[in-house]
């Protein structure tokens, strides 16, 4: 089997229909990304608060790629198999005042920057305190990447920023090693992009960004008609069952939800065999509604997660 690399520098910062791929690879191949960081490199681990002044918004949250898959047509599936995922030995967190979900309550606020220290071997990131020292803080890294998808069918050029129903900025924490997630295609060839390393990240919420090396093998899935957001099968949960989850992607919170639960009704009944009452009556008896992406407006990401232990014989 056939594995592909995309460096660091093959990237770019929009969805495009339009773009030409940067590697054409078949169905069941494998190809590994070396991705920056979602600063694209203009953060490091020497930076100190006064850099966020400095940044270039124009070109953060690029994604590497895009990679075209033979055989993917509009209405298929792409199936993404997260075979492994390593991040840098550091990370980082910034506060960008007039941005995320309580943007208004820190808009006078001075950009804040923390410098993560990430023990691979311990599977911890550290962070030693704040200015003149502080509580320092460790968190287990169970790293994934943020920006996962594919271009949408429709024409122009669309920000890496916002997560859509073809994935990007989906922020689901959910994406380790070992989980899958499932895209639906819109353009000839997917046109699959990634980046936005992260090393650890709270639902919702935002994140310790680092780079990361991960590893992908695609598979083209012509059966699935009911993937009309990203879906994935979480594994690899500490304390937890394994779980597939439907999402809702849209800028009002409330149709977000109903489509989460809509589209677990879709795969209940074309997977499990479940009527649709059924199906509605399992999603509220068994189902977990979580925000999955809150901050990268204007879209929410909602997942319903659903065990799949209720399956077991």
């Amino acid at each position: 089997m056939s594995i592909h690399t995309v460096h660091r520098s093959q990237n770019h910062l929009a969805w495009d229909k339009t773009l030409a791929p940067i590697l054409n690879i078949q169905s069941g191949e494998t190809v590994t990304f070396d991705c920056l960081d979602a600063s694209n490199g203009q953060i490091t681990p020497t930076s100190l608060p006064a850099s966020l002044a400095t940044l270039d918004f124009t070109t953060l949250d690029q994604v590497s790629g895009p990679v075209h898959i033979a055989s993917a047509l509009p209405g298929d599936t792409l199936q993404v198999d997260v075979l492994s995922i390593e991040t840098a030995e550091w990370g980082w967190t910034g506060l960008f005042p007039g941005f995320g979900l309580l943007q208004d309550e820190f808009a006078g606020d001075t950009p804040a920057l923390r410098i993560w220290k990430i023990d691979r071997e311990s599977g911890l990131a550290v962070w030693e305190g704040g200015e003149g020292g502080g509580t320092a803080l460790k968190v287990t890294v169970r790293p994934f990447c943020g920006e996962m998808g594919v271009a949408r069918g429709l024409e122009g050029k669309w920000s890496t920023i916002p997560p859509y129903n073809t994935g990007g900025n989906v922020d689901t924490r959910y994406l380790t090693a070992g989980s899958t997630l499932y895209l639906p295609v819109e353009v000839e060839g997917a046109l699959f992009s990634c980046g936005d390393g992260h090393a650890a990240q709270g639902d919702g919420g935002t994140a310790i960004e680092t780079p990361v090396k991960v590893s992908l093998r695609f598979t083209v899935l012509k059966n699935k008609p009911y993937t009309k957001t990203p879906h994935f099968h979480a594994r690899n949960l500490p304390a937890e069952n394994e779980y597939y989850t439907t999402t809702g992607v849209d800028p009002d919170l409330k149709e977000a939800t109903r489509a989460a639960v809509r589209h677990m009704i879709e795969f209940l009944v074309a997977e499990k065999g479940l009527s649709r009452v059924d199906a509605y009556m399992l999603c509220s008896v068994a189902g977990d509604l979580r925000l999955h992406e809150v901050v990268d407006m204007p879209n929410y990401v909602v997942g319903m997660m659903m065990p799949l232990s209720v399956f077991a014989s």
